[in-house]
């Protein structure tokens, strides 16, 4: 049995699917599932011919204080952020290498390179992400085949909502299209560390130089620090219920609430969360 909020997801992929034209098909996936994925690629090469580029883009992003996060949520962020993307790249890369061509892309965030307080777990999967990409591009050299990751700052996107904006402008909210286009260009242009805005790669660069005191300072004055961990949990409440149904068979029961969510006063607040694993939202 599935659940009415993914029904509502294909229905929407495939919607999306008409508006894009007939070179277009909307599959189901569940992205922590071998099965479901190998069949998603099976169905794509039956329909549009062998795979040439896989983007990595389910994730989820449940926010709150790190000692009130349950460990379903922590398992759900795991399973979706890191384990879908280790087994897409298994499965896709299998294809690929086989035919010397390919090109993998994963979506990380900047949350993966800078560890921002209200989202400990989501950093680190997206740490996780960047460094997987690292090290299989490693393992592939000379193989025809690419890596490459993208790691935006917030989209103006469903996940996004409630978020605290931070003094620098180029830490703020993106749209989807700024990251769309960051794929395209590194499609057509293989790169493998992609910073969407690019100015990142700058600031990233300067800050790595830089005490980890000094780094932590920096982060409470521009106020990124408080992203995440300030909020605004009403704003967020029906995509961090609609997350907290992201992976099957670990559905939150209705007594048991499973994630927590911190209000603009950095209090936690008990509540339901993450993004599903079937639809591909920016981080």
């Amino acid at each position: 049995m599935t659940h009415p909020a993914h029904d509502g997801e294909r229905e929407a992929a495939r919607q999306t699917a008409s508006e894009l034209g007939p070179s277009t098909v909307a599959l189901g996936l569940d992205v922590t599932d071998r099965a479901s994925f190998s069949a998603f690629l099976d169905d794509a090469e039956q329909q549009l011919g062998p795979v040439d580029v896989l983007v990595n883009n389910a994730g989820i992003m449940p926010i709150g204080p790190f000692l009130a996060e349950d460990d379903a949520t922590a398992q759900r962020i795991l399973d979706i952020n890191v384990h879908g993307v280790i087994l897409g790249m298994k499965l896709a890369l299998a294809r690929m290498v086989g035919r010397g061509r390919g090109h993998v892309v994963n979506i990380a965030s900047q949350a993966g390179k800078y560890g921002f307080p209200g989202g400990a777990t989501y950093c680190a999967s997206k740490a996780a992400v960047i460094n997987l990409s690292r090290a299989v591009r490693k393992e592939l050299r000379g193989s025809g085949v690419e890596i490459s990751v993208i790691s935006p700052v917030a989209v103006n996107t469903e996940l996004g909502l409630g978020l605290s904006e931070p003094r620098q402008r180029q830490f703020r909210k993106i749209e989807p299209g700024q990251v769309a286009d960051a794929i395209v260009e590194t499609l057509r242009l293989p790169k493998f560390d992609v910073h969407v805005p690019k100015q990142l790669a700058v600031s990233q660069r300067i800050t790595a130089l830089m005490p980890i005191a000094l780094q932590d300072g920096l982060s409470r004055v521009s106020h990124a620090d408080a992203v995440l961990s300030q909020a605004d949990g009403a704003a967020r409440a029906g995509y961090e219920l609609r997350a907290s149904r992201s992976e099957p068979g670990l559905e939150a029961a209705p007594e048991q609430p499973q994630l927590t969510r911190a209000g603009r006063d950095g209090s936690a607040d008990r509540s339901v969360a993450k993004e599903p694993t079937r639809d591909q939202d920016s981080d």
